[in-house]
C-alpha cells in the first residue's frame, strides 16, 4: 500500500462523519430536529412553529434525508418526517454541554397546524 492509497482510505473513513457534521451547522436544520425530538411531524407543523417558507423547510429535510439522519412517511397528502436515530441528540447534546448550554428536552408545542395528523390530536384534548 503506497501513501496515496492511505491518505484515501483514511480520507474514505472520515467522509461519513464529516457529512454529519457538516449537516448540523445550519440552524434551521437543528430546529428541525429539535421539533422532531418528541416524534414525527409534518411540514406544516414545522412551518408553523418555525414560521419558514414551506419551500426552504423542505430544503433543509431534503439535506437531513439525504444525509441519512431523517426519513419520510406519506398518509395522503402530508408527509410525515422522523429522525432515524436517536442517537443524533447525543451529538447535539454534547455540543450543547460544551458552549454552556443545557442539554436539548422534548417541549410540548402549541402551534395552529390544520393537518389531519395534528387536527385529530387537537380532537383528543
Amino acid at each position: 500500500m503506497n501513501i496515496t492509497t492511505e491518505v484515501t482510505t483514511e480520507k474514505s473513513i472520515y467522509d461519513l462523519q464529516i457529512q454529519i457534521f457538516k449537516v448540523l451547522t445550519h440552524p434551521a436544520r437543528l430546529a428541525i430536529l429539535e421539533i422532531l425530538q418528541d416524534g414525527e411531524h409534518c411540514v406544516c407543523h414545522m412551518e408553523a412553529y418555525l414560521s419558514f417558507r414551506q419551500a426552504y423547510i423542505s430544503q433543509q429535510l431534503s439535506v437531513l434525508r439525504e444525509a441519512g439522519l431523517i426519513q419520510d412517511r406519506r398518509d395522503g397528502w402530508n408527509i410525515f418526517y422522523r429522525v432515524t436515530d436517536q442517537r443524533i441528540y447525543d451529538v447535539i447534546d454534547a455540543v450543547r454541554l460544551m458552549t454552556g448550554q443545557s442539554a436539548l428536552e422534548p417541549r410540548k408545542r402549541n402551534v395552529f397546524c390544520t393537518c389531519p395528523h395534528c387536527s385529530a390530536k387537537a380532537d383528543l384534548v
